[in-house]
């Protein structure tokens, strides 16, 4: 009886060994810190100037802290300039940015000079620094295997040159 006993046991263990079991597999979602983009605006270039209405380009640059890649997906903002409201508006798909590294992106809107201080005005023509306010919320998405996209709120101010297009 223990040589029978021996011999199943024996016979389980080979078709044990041989048979491996059948586990679906998941993807794993391995936690990543992302670490949000810093908004900056570069410069602020006079297009096209009319007796009241100006068109402008800002050059918005993103620094992307992380390992890898962020896309910026959609952008909501607001600019002031001088303390003064300026311009709003909204984008999608705008932005690759590299991991470690920065981009640029840039985008236009008009300034009615009947609805501004005269000091805006006076450091737009005289093509001086404009103090400047950027706020809004962007949609990021990493560029890491299943890692949800993410909203972040922004809100910067600085200087930014303003300058006459080149022809």
């Amino acid at each position: 009886m223990r040589k029978f006993l021996f011999f199943l046991l024996m016979i389980a263990l080979v078709f044990a060994c041989k048979s491996q079991p059948q586990i679906e597999e998941e993807e794993s979602v391995i936690p990543v810190d992302v670490l949000e983009p810093e908004f900056e605006i570069v410069s602020i270039i006079v297009i096209q100037a009319d007796l009241v209405n100006t068109q402008f380009e800002t050059v918005l640059k993103v620094n992307n802290p992380n390992e890898f890649a962020l896309q910026l997906s959609s952008l909501k903002y607001q600019l002031y300039g001088n303390g003064l409201f300026w311009a709003d508006g909204a984008r999608n798909d705008i932005l690759q940015i590299p991991a470690r590294s920065s981009s640029e992106t840039k985008f236009r809107f008009s300034m009615n000079f009947i609805n501004m201080n005269r000091r805006l005005l006076d450091d737009i023509i005289a093509m001086r620094q404009v103090r400047y306010r950027f706020r809004g919320e962007a949609e990021i998405q990493p560029d890491v295997p299943n890692h949800p996209h993410f909203v972040m709120n922004f809100d910067i101010t600085g200087l930014s040159d303003v300058k006459q297009k080149a022809d």
